[in-house]
């Protein structure tokens, strides 16, 4: 896919912008906190409907504005290809519209997976550092991409999950009552659990080669998925858990307690890995992602790269610049706060469309 041209209105702290971009590398250039991540959050939303900070849509409405508004105009990668033009508005206190060439969605999940999109951002370091939450994120947003069948039963799991969990915070102890939400829950679970453990097996190596070339081939790594499915049967483990969970109040076994265990050597990457080794590890996730998402699906998605370079020695820096300036990538966008690793990575990719965007206060000069 390749983003064509955008205009934003009022999104964050960007009051106005309207940029046509590349079909190559498109950059970012300016000082923390001047809007650089919000361009590359509005890129994203237009492929996601969300934002990637994980803020509410009154949230991302830019400070004393009534709505915001982002459009894009996409061509697709395959043989026909087709333009799309993605709208999405919202305005305080009322609902939230996304529009695929005038054509409102009704359903905001049917989007989903129509523009692949891969973002690596310091934001990432909570796939490490923080709770199982965001590592089952990550599987999830990778696989609803390619998979409508998982990304339908994902939000039907959700939707019953929750229904029981009312049904616990109540203390309601008839049996018969939650027997719909536990059928409904084991069927969605099950697609769920085999997707994720497939796409994890497959995706393992992928992750792997690509850690070794970060790396240049020091370090050994290893992803495990964890899921209490291992154990059997669904629906009788929620059967037999409903005694438990009436005492705590919500559902103690399924598919919302899996986690992906991120391993360097033997050990979580978490507890024995330095910075570069933890930044290593996340951008092996996400050329991983790349890679895996444009052969399942057929198309090139399109990469954002936040200040990827930070916190990395001159010899993985050397690396990275090597596999993002290499084939294999379609559109790339990147932020930084100066201009020297950009020009290595301009130099390399010699004979490539490149555009260079300087970003001040919310404000965008090419």
């Amino acid at each position: 896919m390749t983003l064509n041209s955008i205009s934003i209105l009022n999104y964050k702290n960007i009051a106005e912008a309207t940029l046509d971009f590349c079909s190559g590398i498109n950059c970012f250039v300016g000082n923390n906190g001047v809007g650089k991540t919000n361009l590359l959050d509005a890129v994203y939303y237009l492929a996601c409907t969300k934002s990637r900070s994980g803020l509410v849509d009154s949230q991302n409405v830019r400070h004393g504005e009534p709505f915001f508004m982002i459009q894009g105009v996409f061509t697709s990668d395959r043989p026909d290809a087709e333009t799309l033009t993605i709208h999405v508005a919202y305005k305080n206190g009322g609902r939230k519209s996304v529009k695929n060439c005038d054509k409102e969605y009704q359903r905001l999940a049917d989007h989903i997976g129509l523009i692949p999109i891969v973002i690596v951002s310091p934001q990432d370091s909570n796939l490490i550092s923080e709770w199982s939450d965001n590592r089952r994120r990550f599987l999830d947003s990778v696989i609803s991409q390619y998979s409508k069948d998982y990304l339908y039963h994902l939000l039907n799991y959700n939707k019953w999950h929750a229904q029981r969990d009312t049904l616990l915070k109540q203390q309601v102890d008839d049996p018969t009552l939650y027997e719909v939400s536990e059928a409904q829950m084991a069927e969605s679970a099950q697609v769920v659990y085999e997707a994720r453990r497939r796409f994890v097996d497959e995706f393992a190596n992928v992750f792997g080669r690509y850690y070794k070339l970060i790396s240049t081939d020091k370090e050994s790594v290893r992803l495990i998925y964890r899921s209490q499915l291992d154990a059997g049967n669904y629906l009788s483990q929620l059967e037999l858990s409903r005694r438990v969970d009436l005492i705590v109040g919500h559902t103690t076994k399924g598919i919302h307690k899996d986690d992906l265990d991120m391993l360097l050597g033997d050990y979580l990457i978490k507890k024995v890995g330095s910075q570069g080794q933890n930044k290593t590890f996340l951008l092996a996730l996400k050329f991983a992602q790349f890679e895996y998402l444009k052969k399942i699906m057929g198309r090139t998605p399109i990469l954002l790269l936040d200040d990827i370079f930070d916190k990395l020695d001159a010899v993985r820096v050397e690396q990275i610049i090597k596999i993002v300036s290499g084939g294999g990538f379609g559109q790339i966008f990147i932020t930084d706060t100066n201009r020297t690793n950009l020009d290595a990575l301009l130099e390399r990719s010699s004979g490539g469309e490149f555009k260079i965007f300087e970003v001040s206060d919310g404000r965008v000069v090419l």
